[in-house]
């Protein structure tokens, strides 16, 4: 794929997710050139995938100008970015280009950080998992996340999210998600979380790098925005435990431990389709493995919530160990906006 139509792809994908402006930006690139100069060369010769399959260059350049507004280095970008009208398409390409020339050590040093929008909204998928397994066990739940970045969704028992019959999680939380409905919300039931952990490649620290997290949200999304400041404030409060090493030799190690009396619980959310083949294979081997030494004491569960090509959204999957039964939990969109829930039948 060339960088054109990696940069064409990413459009789309802003506008059918809801960000103009960040479509717009990444068009103006497609549209009339990369910048001139050591960064647009090395976009335009970069090794491999660059598209959202791939590196996702696209958006660690959206995500490196968003930082340069963010941090406050360079007001003439942040002139034309939100809260301010869109501007002319051209205008705004013009304006990146020069930002680019005036920080090209930033913008390459950003090009290095594949994006990690940490998407707290996803947590609804998470929730609703816990919670239908809990009540089918009656047992605390111990986490562990594969592809945790920051570890805000290591939280997602501390947020509060709005259903019909009744909402989940705390209702003093600053996290409230309130996705679109498209099925029957299921009554809530409670679970409680004894011990979690999560493991990342590069795991990033929410509050020493908090500008830059925040940099990789889509500047005209002032909610998701919102929404993600306050999850940063509560993993400030409640620092989540994200382990650097690659995810399936943490997993190893993790499926070792014993957690007699509890359900473990290993999920992932956007990450497990981004392994390497033979780490997924080597992954739900050692899932499989767990699963035939798990008991009704100290049962396994892996809940996915990952695109399959399908479409809307993504699939949510719960596996139950000691069966290896799975579980159909419907589909979520990427970003939260929407919830379309099966409830499971164990």
């Amino acid at each position: 794929m060339s960088w054109q139509d990696a940069f064409e792809a990413q459009v789309r994908s802003c506008q059918n997710l809801g960000s103009p402006f960040t479509a717009m930006l990444l068009e103006g690139f497609a549209r009339f050139g990369l910048p001139a100069g050591p960064i647009g060369a090395r976009i335009a010769t970069w090794p491999g995938d660059i598209s959202s399959n791939g590196a996702s260059v696209p958006l660690r350049l959206a995500g490196a100008l968003h930082g340069l507004v963010l941090e406050g280095v360079d007001a003439d970008l942040g002139a034309l970015y939100p809260p301010h009208p869109l501007p002319e398409p051209e205008r705004l390409w013009q304006a990146a280009c020069a930002a680019i020339a005036r920080h090209e050590a930033y913008l390459d040093q950003r090009l290095n950080d594949a994006p990690q929008t940490n998407e707290v909204a996803r947590a609804s998928a998470l929730i609703l998992g816990a919670d239908a397994l809990a009540a089918h066990l009656d047992l605390p739940l111990v986490l562990s996340e594969l592809g945790a970045s920051a570890g805000l969704n290591l939280n997602f028992d501390r947020f509060h999210l709005k259903a019909s019959n009744g909402d989940f999680g705390p209702t003093d939380s600053a996290v409230v998600l309130t996705p679109e409905w498209r099925s029957p919300a299921p009554a809530p039931h409670g679970f409680r979380v004894t011990d979690r952990q999560g493991v990342d490649l590069s795991p990033r620290d929410p509050v020493a790098e908090r500008l830059r997290l925040l940099s990789f949200i889509w500047p005209d999304q002032r909610a998701r925005f919102q929404r993600i400041s306050a999850a940063l404030d509560i993993a400030a409060d409640h620092p989540p435990h994200v382990v650097q090493a690659d995810a399936i030799d943490w997993l190893e190690q993790r499926l070792s431990q014993d957690f007699a009396g509890q359900a473990h619980l290993v999920y992932h959310t956007v990450a497990w389709q981004y392994f390497p083949a033979a780490a997924q294979a080597r992954g739900e081997a050692l899932l499989a493995e767990a699963g035939a030494r798990a008991t009704e004491e100290a049962p396994l569960a892996r809940l996915a919530m990952e695109a399959d090509g399908q479409g809307p959204g993504a699939k949510l999957v719960l596996t139950l160990w000691p069966e290896g039964r799975q579980h159909d939990l419907g589909r979520f969109d990427f970003h939260g906006r929407w919830i379309d829930w099966t409830s499971p039948v164990f």
